[in-house]
């Protein structure tokens, strides 16, 4: 099993921070691990403004943000990158097997950071009733679709719940000519960024409904309505206050679930109300020389936020390392 100084599960944001982090700080062997087939985790289909306005001091793109971190990545003789790997094993004493292309290989190594993000909650988790046609989409996966593949999901369409990924897809679905008949949120106030209810719901005249919730989505081979019902503060439905939505797609957006498998299966303990690491501090984890970074650590608002505290992340597994030495 070959060893390694620095394995970083992860080639986002957060994974390539810290592996720049690391070796500023001392780290000469970084062996950065990314599923995909290229560098930039979940900002390559963030394709609107907002990003780097803390870290760069400039307004850009996702795709800008994550290649002024790939660029600095690949520069670096030090790192290696390793794309197309799956992590599917970590031990407690930081064995880590992961599949390529035509090859299951193993590492051990003296730290990891697991950088490993965060995937969407579904439909099913929220149990939203009612038949199982085709149109109902995770919020991401539909950004994906749309900006990566080039596909529009539908024609008129209805968000569940005001995250930050909900309220983007608005606006891009309406700039791509699909109507977005309204935004349903069950809380009293939305879970996005202000700056995003303004540019991407009431810039376009997009509605949210606050206090609501979709009690039933209609529908046999596609979806043909959803069925909307205001609810108090306990979440109870009001009766007489149902009314009905047509539209052919629903995406929906109701929040992220760390993804922290690999950690519990090396012995690390979870909060399992949240998914994340249960440690003393951000960035750690209950086992020693496993370090955690970004989404996989707590979710954040904003990627300036995940690459300050990704950071923080490198600097202390260097730490680590040379302790360890």
């Amino acid at each position: 099993m070959k060893e390694r100084e620095l394995v970083i599960v992860g080639g986002g944001p957060a994974g390539m921070a810290a592996a720049l982090a690391a070796r500023a700080a001392g780290v000469r062997d970084v062996l950065l691990l990314e599923r995909d087939q290229h560098l930039g985790g979940i900002l390559n289909q963030c394709i609107h403004p907002g990003f780097g306005l803390h870290h760069f001091k400039e307004e850009l793109t996702g795709p800008e943000y994550a290649d002024r971190f790939v660029r600095l990545v690949r520069e670096d003789p030090a790192i290696e990158v390793s794309l197309r790997s799956f992590v599917v094993k970590l031990t407690g004493a930081r064995e880590l097997s992961f599949l390529r292309p035509g090859a299951l290989e193993e590492v051990k190594a003296r730290a990891v950071i697991l950088a490993t993000g965060c995937r969407e909650r579904t439909r099913e988790m929220i149990a939203i009733p009612g038949s199982r046609p085709a149109g109902v989409f995770p919020a991401g996966l539909a950004q994906k679709m749309v900006n990566i593949e080039g596909w529009i999901p539908g024609r008129e369409a209805v968000i569940v719940g005001s995250g930050d990924i909900g309220l983007i897809m608005a606006r891009r679905m309406a700039l791509e000519g699909v109507r977005v008949k309204a935004v349903v949120e069950i809380q009293k106030t939305s879970r996005g960024l202000v700056r995003n209810v303004v540019q991407c719901l009431e810039d376009f005249g997009i509605p949210l409904y606050f206090q609501h919730r979709v009690s039933m989505i209609h529908g046999r081979d596609r979806v043909e309505k959803v069925a909307v019902v205001k609810v108090d503060d306990d979440f109870k439905d009001l009766p007489g206050t149902g009314f009905e939505i047509a539209c052919d797609t629903v995406l929906v957006s109701v929040g992220l679930i760390p993804e922290n498998e690999l950690l519990e299966m090396a012995g690390g303990e979870i909060n399992r109300r949240t998914n994340t690491p249960v440690a003393p501090a951000v960035n750690l984890t209950s086992v020693p020389g496993i370090f955690a970074c970004g989404n996989a650590c707590k979710v954040y608002d904003l990627a300036d936020s995940v690459t300050k505290d990704s950071e923080l992340a490198g600097r202390l597994a260097a730490e680590y390392l040379g302790a360890a030495a």
